[in-house]
């Protein structure tokens, strides 16, 4: 079986790595070119990892554009992997490689197809999510299933440690699915549509705190879109503080030093770890 690759992040980089550890090559690999999203979340550039190999390295601006088509239908490749990149390829692009595409998306397939897979995870309350690998087709994350990994979710979860997690989830997937992707005995599994959930993109201005939230939406809001994330923020008089650790406030708890405490609808809430910004 021969193998593309297109990523921009460092999740994808693992998993080539690992492609590699096991004893597999590439034929090609996309990237978008260097001065493109650089504040990107977990933004790599695999030039070094590309020419130690000796794999062909392609910087594009769009997965569907025409030169991304003639480079990946040069490759003459069976399967293409798409992991780490937020475009969404055409029929085209999907119908090129002998086998079809690959992608992984951070959540239990069905559930949380779509954007901001992370915070979701924590601001939802779930106890669990994972890393699914399956077969691209148009549409938002809707392909058969291959394999999935699955990821208890702690009552103190945050988007650091979790997005640590799920990383190495990443590879743990691609290790487990390799040796019949090679082999080209995959099985799929169609999603069951009675269980799909759609999970909207958020923007750094979804961090916001209101007076209104509770101190447990709080709680989520500050663990869910914290580092590698934008952070929650807090507007007081035109000030902001961007909070990036913190914890709900019992009756009674002294303050703690250096820390930031603000009332909300039920109670209050001490930033442990903040910047304000003027």
């Amino acid at each position: 079986m021969r193998f593309g690759f297109v990523t921009c992040v460092e999740l994808g980089l693992l998993c080539m790595e690992e492609i590699y550890s096991l004893g597999g090559t590439l034929e090609l690999v996309l990237t978008l070119p260097d001065e493109k999203a650089r504040a990107k979340s977990g933004r790599i550039y695999p030039d070094a990892f590309c020419g130690k190999h000796g794999i062909p390295l392609i910087k594009i601006g769009h997965i569907n554009h025409p030169d991304a088509v003639a480079a990946i239908r040069g490759a003459a490749i069976d399967w293409l992997f798409i992991i780490g990149w937020s475009q969404i390829a055409n029929e085209e692009a999907l119908s090129i490689p002998r086998m079809g595409a690959l992608g992984m998306h951070p959540t239990l397939l069905p559930e949380g197809r779509g954007r901001a897979a992370i915070p979701w995870a924590i601001l939802k309350g779930l106890s669990r999510t994972g890393v699914t690998l399956f077969r691209l087709a148009p549409g938002v994350d809707t392909g058969a299933i291959a394999a999935k990994v699955e990821l208890a979710i702690s009552c103190g979860e945050t988007a650091t440690t979790l997005y640590e997690r799920v990383i190495i989830a990443h590879r743990t997937l691609m290790r487990e699915a390799w040796p019949a992707l090679d082999a080209g005995t995959i099985r799929f599994t169609p999603q069951d549509e009675t269980l799909a959930s759609y999970w909207p993109g958020r923007t750094p201005e979804d961090g916001r705190i209101l007076p209104t939230m509770t101190v447990a939406e709080v709680d989520r809001l500050v663990r869910a879109v914290t580092r590698p994330y934008p952070g929650a923020f807090l507007e007081q008089e035109g000030v902001v503080s961007r909070i990036w650790r913190g914890r709900i406030v019992s009756r009674g708890d002294r303050p703690s030093p250096g820390a930031l405490r603000f009332a909300v609808a039920d109670g209050e809430f001490e930033a442990l770890e903040w910047d304000r910004q003027c």
